[in-house]
């Protein structure tokens, strides 16, 4: 029987085994992206949140960087979910984690509290919260806030909308040159991209300036907002509560 192409926002392949590799083929400095806001976190950090941890290839770097920290992740996909409990247990770090099947768009909204839990030191976030529209996206930088200890950190790396089409125009280019650098083409990677329904609180893709990313931060509550690391349409946006 051949898998369905509708899939949820967020998993964007039809086939979840394909992912690991095809979102490296499909978005420029992908591991880089994430070893940067993975730095950004404190090593000492005991308790981590990860909304939307798809494969888990965040929550792996994070666990790697982070020796004594216990990290909840959260993702509405089973499909996800399984994948990503796959690859923690071959990497021995599976104790570690407390894997959470919900929409972080219904804890935003004040639900899935006992589960979710409370007081992290530090909260991520990759390629999930941009399905949000901008409402709700406020709406869980404000629950984000409100479950960080004093001084915790919240680090998001998410697509953004930029300032200008011809920026958008150059990145795309640049896109494309990334992909083929890969050993493959973009329209190639894109043929595996399966058809993505709404589901829950996320739709397609909802961008957002990253002007508009770090108001929403500072009022959401943030002390300190920052912009650690850009790329075009791809950017790491947070800061200290």
């Amino acid at each position: 029987m051949s898998q369905s192409t509708t899939i949820y926002p967020g998993e964007v392949f039809a086939d979840t085994q394909v992912f690991d590799t095809g979102i490296r083929q499909l978005v420029p400095h992908y591991d880089l992206m994430l070893d940067t806001l993975t730095a950004c976190v404190p090593k000492e950090a005991r308790r981590l949140l990860d909304l939307g941890c798809g494969t888990g290839e965040l929550s792996y770097k994070l666990l790697k960087h982070c020796p004594d920290a216990q990290l909840v992740a959260v993702d509405y996909s089973p499909r996800m979910i399984e994948k990503a409990i796959a690859k923690l247990e071959e990497a021995q770090l599976s104790d570690r984690v407390t894997f959470i099947p919900g929409d972080f768009g219904t804890w935003a909204n004040g639900e899935m509290k006992e589960e979710i839990g409370t007081n992290f030191d530090a909260c991520v976030s990759s390629l999930a919260i941009h399905h949000l529209t901008d409402e709700m996206k406020y709406k869980l930088l404000i629950c984000i806030r409100k479950n960080l200890v004093e001084g915790g950190c919240f680090w998001n790396a998410d697509p953004i909308l930029q300032e200008s089409p011809q920026l958008q125009e150059i990145y795309s280019k640049l896109r494309e040159q990334w992909t083929i650098n890969q050993g493959t083409t973009i329209q190639n990677v894109r043929s595996n991209i399966g058809n993505s329904q709404p589901q829950g609180h996320s739709g397609q893709d909802r961008l957002a300036t990253l002007e508009t990313h770090l108001t929403m931060l500072s009022s959401a509550g943030f002390k300190t907002v920052a912009n650690p690391w850009r790329f075009f349409g791809l950017a790491i946006f947070g800061g200290w509560s």
